[in-house]
């Protein structure tokens, strides 16, 4: 049975195929992804037909990618088109021609579909429950806003990056006059928009303008991480790579870090949409999603069996993700999870520990992968727990608080975790340093508290000896002496955190419960 997927997205600028191959938890991965600058939109003439010239480059492009679909024996394949050629007036033409020429036939995008399905990616891959979508194409931009995780408003206008080029630029890249026409002409069009003004919300942008802005700024900064998803910037940040990016010449623009060199003509008109929409919408923040169009058209078919069109919690299905893709024992780390509620709950009774509910949410989250960089290495696994949840795209987190948790999740002992915070010392206070080596100390130390995934510890207590020891008890149904033994290994790295000597005691769970009874 081949469980593979494929989508070929017809953009006005760029033309996509992407395969997928279904995972264990029944998830799409991105397995292939072939690009071709295709820029149908040079090829709809002012009559509004697509010229033959630009059908011929339509269908050596699409026997390009059947090639590929041939050699992953793909016999369905969904093939959608966006702006370019649902205003070109000979539609009809343009569809014979693929289907008579390849494998494919072509579902056209209402204006609506195309904003839906932008909408459904980011509410399915972020954590986002109001904001405002951008997604500017080559021949059309759409925008939308939503509230609760549904869709309240949608609007598709006429003009994208390589339109904007072609109505406003002569050459290759725009003089201070075109930029201004420009300017006017994009704020006129979003000032049109009533429930676009001063929403104060975010701004979560989709689509190869978006992702160039933000590699472009990660090169800037020197950015510690590698992924794109959820990176967040401000008005002033775009401003500033808009300002980089015209002080170069056209031959040094098609060189910058992080810039495709096909997109280098068409950068700074698009940063100048993002410019214009935030002076409108005045957003809390700007905000990348890597999940676009394509993305959206496979999460409507997820979940049409599940009778919904969005996951009921994103970072849930993410964990699931993780769990299983990296062989998780679940109900190990439920039973981690458990005694560690219960530890620091007890502890926090007789320490003075500040730890919000957002604090709670990340102790359980980081319980749940803790250590789960064994999956590679056992010896090395912390090393490989940072790395990974650090690196890899987890759906619904900011890309601080996706930091916080491999901090924590990934705690050995003080040493490691400086030099992993190392390269962000600017993102956390001293404060915020301190809570996160007290969280992963108490997770290490209450992972060891089920070292043989019996789960024999069944009660505890703690309870302060003096001003500077503590007691703490724990009963358990089996021999105890494996989670002993750890116990004992890690309870330095807990007695720094605390400040405070600890002393154990393992007991026998039925003599509690005789002396109890």
């Amino acid at each position: 049975m081949n469980n593979k997927y494929a989508i070929i997205d017809i953009g006005s600028n760029t033309m996509r195929l992407v395969i997928y191959v279904e995972d264990k938890s029944g998830r799409l991965k991105e397995v292939e992804n072939v690009k071709a600058v295709a820029r149908l939109r040079n090829y709809l003439n002012d009559d509004r037909t697509l010229s033959d010239e630009g059908i011929k480059i339509l269908i050596n492009t699409l026997k390009g990618f059947q090639e590929v679909t041939r050699f992953h024996k793909l016999s369905t394949v969904k093939c959608v088109a966006t702006a370019t050629v649902r205003q070109a007036i000979n539609q009809s033409d343009i569809l014979s021609a693929v289907r008579e020429n390849t494998d494919f036939q072509i579902r056209i995008l209402s204006e609506y579909e195309e904003a839906y399905y932008g909408f459904l990616a980011v509410v399915n891959s972020t954590s986002f429950h109001e904001g405002i979508t951008i997604d500017i194409g080559g021949g059309s931009t759409e925008i939308t806003y939503f509230k609760n995780r549904r869709l309240q408003e949608f609007h598709s206008f006429p003009f994208g990056a390589l339109s904007l080029k072609k109505q406003f630029i002569k050459g290759d890249t725009p003089t201070n006059s075109e930029l201004k026409q420009i300017q006017q002409f994009v704020k006129s069009q979003f000032d049109s928009l009533p429930w676009l003004k001063k929403k104060n919300l975010p701004i979560i942008a989709i689509g190869g303008s978006a992702r160039n802005l933000v590699q472009i700024d990660q090169a800037m900064r020197q950015y510690p991480l590698s992924t794109l998803h959820q990176y967040a910037m401000t008005p002033k940040d775009i401003g500033q790579v808009q300002s980089y990016l015209k002080s170069l010449s056209f031959d040094k623009l098609q060189r910058v870090d992080g810039l495709s060199k096909d997109r280098a003509d068409i950068i700074v008109p698009s940063t100048e949409v993002f410019i214009q929409l935030c002076e409108v919408v005045e957003p809390t923040t700007f905000v990348l999603s890597r999940k676009g169009l394509r993305d959206g058209v496979f999460y409507e078919e997820l979940l049409k069996q599940f009778g919904r069109t969005t996951f009921p919690k994103v970072m849930e299905e993410s964990f699931q993700e993780l769990a299983v893709e990296y062989d998780i024992d679940i109900q190990h780390s439920l039973q981690v999870t458990s005694l560690l509620m219960t530890f620091v709950d007890k502890l926090q009774k007789i320490y003075p520990i500040d730890l919000s509910s957002s604090d709670f949410q990340l102790l359980r989250y980081s319980s749940f992968v803790y250590n789960l960089g064994q999956y590679i290495d056992s010896e090395s696994s912390s090393q490989h727990t940072f790395y990974l949840l650090s690196n890899r795209t987890i759906d619904g987190f900011m890309h601080k608080d996706q930091l916080t948790l491999a901090l924590v999740a990934s705690f050995k002992n003080h040493a490691t975790f400086k030099q992993y915070v190392q390269s962000f010392q600017d993102w956390f206070t001293k404060d915020e340093q301190k809570k996160l080596r007290f969280m992963g100390a108490v997770l290490k130390f209450t992972y060891c508290l089920n070292a043989t995934k019996r789960n024999i510890v069944k009660d505890m207590m703690v309870m302060p000896v003096d001003q500077e020891t503590m007691k703490m008890t724990f009963y358990c149904d089996q021999n105890w002496q494996p989670e002993e033994y750890q116990v004992e290994k890690q309870k330095k790295h807990l007695e720094k955190v605390l400040k405070q000597k600890v002393k154990l005691e393992f007991k026998s769970h039925k003599e509690q419960m005789m002396h109890i009874g």
